[in-house]
């Protein structure tokens, strides 16, 4: 039987990239219990079994793709970019080995963002329960 799980990843999703998988904590501690435990579970036995590799630490920046055109100068530093303007007056776009950039125009890359998930998510949704759960009743008399 062929796991589900390469062809759910593959396909695009909040978070995920072609190698990583990414659940901010802040969401995943308003998960309701069940899932929660679920969750806990899981990672339990994912740790438990790849514990003996050696591990990286790793720094997740949150990020979202833009055209090179539409990068400043120091956006464009941060992704190992730079442009200069021609003999001809024209922008000319390099990354930093000196290659020229032959369509600036439709060339993405990914920038670095400030995080759009708030750090303490529970306070900053209150009225907004996560998609699938019906928002908790107020008796009309509380």
């Amino acid at each position: 039987m062929r796991s589900p799980l390469p062809d759910y990843l593959r396909a695009p999703h909040p978070g995920t990239s072609d190698q990583y998988v990414v659940l901010p904590k802040s969401l995943v501690e308003t998960m309701p219990l069940p899932w929660q435990n679920a969750l806990h579970q899981v990672l339990q036995e994912f740790h438990q079994a790849y514990a003996h590799l050696n591990w990286p630490e790793y720094r997740v920046v949150p990020s979202r793709r833009e055209r090179l055109v539409n990068l400043d100068e120091e956006q464009l530093a941060e992704v190992g970019y730079l442009v200069e303007i021609d003999v001809d007056g024209e922008l000319v776009y390099r990354e930093r080995s000196g290659r020229r950039i032959e369509n600036p125009e439709e060339t993405e890359v990914l920038v670095s963002v400030m995080d759009p998930i708030p750090g303490d998510y529970r306070n900053a949704t209150q009225d907004t329960p996560p998609r699938g759960f019906p928002a908790q009743q107020v008796a009309p008399w509380s």
